[in-house]
């Protein structure tokens, strides 16, 4: 079992003794807390189970895999809930941006509920984007956006919904060298900015650095 430092009060994401294996065969176990505002990076190659991690917190593991432990975010016991009531915020690849909607529409569709009115949420919807320099994109179709125009939408997407935590699965991979490091300034400064406990699984070395904080290291 690798652990890490703990939490403060109770507040963060807490991984409390989770295992996860495949066919009987063990790829990873780990207990760690991350305290809002910080980043745990968990390194490794292909096939180690850093995104299959992420799938136990985000409470989508394909039933392939057998997994043991639990997941609290601010104490909460979040282990056997839906995934969509973990308010967990992801960030992939892939943007993954919704191409029938238009760029605000993607950012409207991730507003909280308890935000009514059309108005309303397209006013959050254009504060978001002009905090990303993105004033004006609001009727874009998606598929007009650069890689790292779509990159930062996705970015305020998942931001806009109000996370309790932040999960990064090598969101920067895709990107070129000039952009990668531009998005990883950004996502890690709106993450501190509001104490989100982040964490990022990556193969990257570079990704680790502008990351800071802890670093385990898995299937090594």
């Amino acid at each position: 079992m690798i652990s890490g430092g703990l939490a403060l009060d109770g507040k963060g994401l807490r991984l409390d003794t989770i295992r996860i294996s495949l066919n009987g065969a063990p790829l990873l176990s780990i207990s760690h807390e991350i305290a809002p505002g910080e980043v745990l990076t968990v390194m490794g190659p292909s096939g180690s189970g850093k995104s299959t991690l992420l799938a136990f917190i985000g409470g989508f593991l394909d039933p392939a895999f057998e997994a043991s432990g639990r997941v609290f975010i601010d104490s909460a016991d979040l282990t056997c809930i839906p995934s969509e009531d973990r308010h967990v915020g992801i960030l992939f690849q892939d943007p993954l941006l919704f191409p029938h909607m238009t760029v605000a529409g993607n950012l409207v569709f991730a507003i909280p509920p308890a935000t009514t009115g059309r108005a309303a949420r397209r006013e959050i919807a254009c504060r978001a984007l002009e905090g990303i320099d993105l004033a004006g994109y609001e009727d874009r179709d998606p598929d007009t956006l650069s890689g790292g125009q779509k990159a930062r939408v996705a970015l305020a997407r998942v931001l806009i919904a109000e996370p309790r935590a932040l999960l990064l699965d090598e969101p920067f991979s895709k990107l070129d060298a000039a952009l990668r490091q531009q998005m990883r300034d950004l996502v890690f400064e709106r993450a501190r900015e509001k104490g989100l406990p982040t964490l990022l699984v990556t193969h990257d070395e570079a990704d680790a650095a502008a990351a800071g904080g802890t670093v385990i290291r898995v299937g090594e």
